[in-house]
């Protein structure tokens, strides 16, 4: 009969396709947790009862021993066991999978924190540290700044910036680099087993990648290969000629746990809050953000799969975004017509139109207003708006005369008061050459001559007037 054990290590010896880095995490699993609670079960009659009493006892165990076992790891020892029951389903050993009917606490990724002030207090007075801690800008310069000196600046500089993992620094070669077009290719990376380093393909198809680097870091870079062409000197004939950015002292290729070390004590020296060399990463994607450089953008950096990865896990809020943000809403809030922040003045709400600035006249601001004009939009040749200017007002006479209808007289078609100088008839009567006091219209009174006749009037004018005027006051004429 094939138990639980058996079935486990002929599951182990069969992977293949899995990377390297996954399939040592299945083995330890298999080692620490699975083998020794379910080994001696049969494969056929393992029941969830079987599994979640297993899972009870792992977080018993280590309670006991003052190490709390994370609801993440016990969700990954979950996933080891049920991928190994799929194998033996698509085998036909089994037919259920009761590994996916266990109930396991809530495992939630965890986000990456700022590391501000009062976050800083509150770890040197208690020691707690978040799982994934973010230097500020300032913080991340200040590091970048106090290790300007030493051999492996170039590497920090270039995980900071460019959200390089620690497998993949470790795995750059010169040849991956061109510094004259400022680009680099992540194709490959090196993990650490039992002691000695393996040469492994990038953690996913999406992070053999591309990436561009500014100028500040072509420069670090120039002067680490100026550095190891030293060290290359100094250390004689006896050098490694490996190939790789990041050496040891004898030229052969840096283990990424001794990049995390080193980062490490760098950090205490320079007296910045701890974080992982991992946790770098996470700030490149954040203040890459902050710059406003898009989330795509971001996502091809770090070679994530797509923007929810990048969004949820590996990016933060800065505080000097956050307060931007805050600020911008609460403009908006004034704007809207609400109080001032501090006192009970209400602010005037702003309408769609500019305001127009008046011309002073007399000591005050007299406003003028735009109307549209009444004429067809075809006929409007100049301005469709048009200024409506105030027109003096003129103070007419009194009239002190008298107006007695007398007849008809389809030449006059308004009245006209008399302003002391003479109509426009008047005025074309002297230029034809009439004699003084012949009026051409017959208005004899009113011209100061005497009454013309009917047969000595001009024939070219028209009919009498239509009124009898005396006084100071005669008809006008039609224009």
């Amino acid at each position: 009969m094939l138990t639980v054990g058996d079935w486990l290590a002929h599951w182990l010896a069969s992977r293949t396709s899995p990377a390297s880095s996954t399939v040592r995490g299945y083995t330890a699993h298999v080692r620490l947790y699975l083998a020794p609670y379910l080994g001696r079960v049969l494969l056929a009659d393992l029941s969830v009862g079987q599994v979640q009493a297993m899972f009870t006892a792992i977080t018993r165990q280590h309670q006991a021993l003052g190490a709390p076992i994370s609801a993440a790891t016990l969700h990954r020892i979950r996933a080891t066991l049920r991928a190994a029951l799929n194998a033996a389903i698509r085998r036909g050993l089994i037919s259920d999978n009761v590994a996916t009917r266990v109930e396991l606490p809530g495992a939630r990724r965890p986000r990456a924190v700022v590391r501000t002030q009062n976050r800083i207090e509150h770890w040197r007075r208690t020691g707690e540290r978040p799982a994934v801690a973010v230097w500020t800008v300032a913080q991340t310069a200040e590091f970048l700044h106090a290790i300007d000196d030493h051999r492996l600046y170039a590497a920090y500089h270039l995980i900071a910036l460019r959200g390089l993992r620690r497998g993949e620094a470790a795995g750059l070669r010169w040849c991956d680099v061109d510094l004259d077009t400022g680009v680099a290719v992540i194709c490959r990376q090196l993990q650490q087993y039992d002691g000695h380093l393996a040469v492994c393909p990038p953690k996913t198809a999406h992070s053999a990648r591309v990436i561009a680097l500014d100028r500040t870091t072509v420069a670090a870079l120039r002067a680490h290969r100026v550095r190891q062409e030293a060290e290359q000197a100094a250390f004689g004939e006896e050098y490694n000629l490996s190939g790789y950015l990041f050496t040891n002292l004898n030229g052969d290729p840096m283990a990424p746990d001794r990049l995390s070390r080193t980062f490490r004590q760098l950090a205490a020296e320079a007296g910045l809050p701890p974080i992982r060399l991992h946790d770098l990463r996470h700030g490149a994607a954040t203040l890459a953000l902050a710059a406003g450089v898009d989330l795509r953008v971001v996502q091809e950096m770090l070679g994530h799969s797509s923007t929810v990865l990048t969004a949820d896990i590996y990016t933060s809020v800065l505080p000097e975004v956050a307060h931007s943000v805050a600020e911008k809403v609460a403009s908006l809030i004034i704007k809207a017509g609400c109080l001032v922040p501090g006192t009970t003045r209400v602010r005037r709400k702003q309408t769609g139109r500019p305001r127009r600035r008046g011309r002073k006249r007399h000591g005050r601001t007299q406003r003028t207003t735009s109307i549209r004009s009444r004429a067809h939009p075809g006929r409007q040749i100049g301005y469709p708006y048009r200024r409506r200017r105030r027109k003096p007002r003129v103070e007419e006479p009194a009239l002190t005369g008298s107006l007695e209808p007398s007849g008809l007289d389809r030449s006059h078609g308004k009245r006209q008061l008399n302003t002391g100088r003479p109509h426009r008839a008047h005025r074309f009567d002297a230029l034809i050459g009439l004699p003084d006091g012949a009026c051409f219209h017959g208005h004899a009174d009113v011209c100061n001559g005497p009454e013309q006749p009917p047969e000595l009037r001009p024939q070219i004018g028209l009919s009498p007037a239509p009124y009898k005027i005396s006084g100071d006051a005669h008809m006008g004429h039609r224009r």
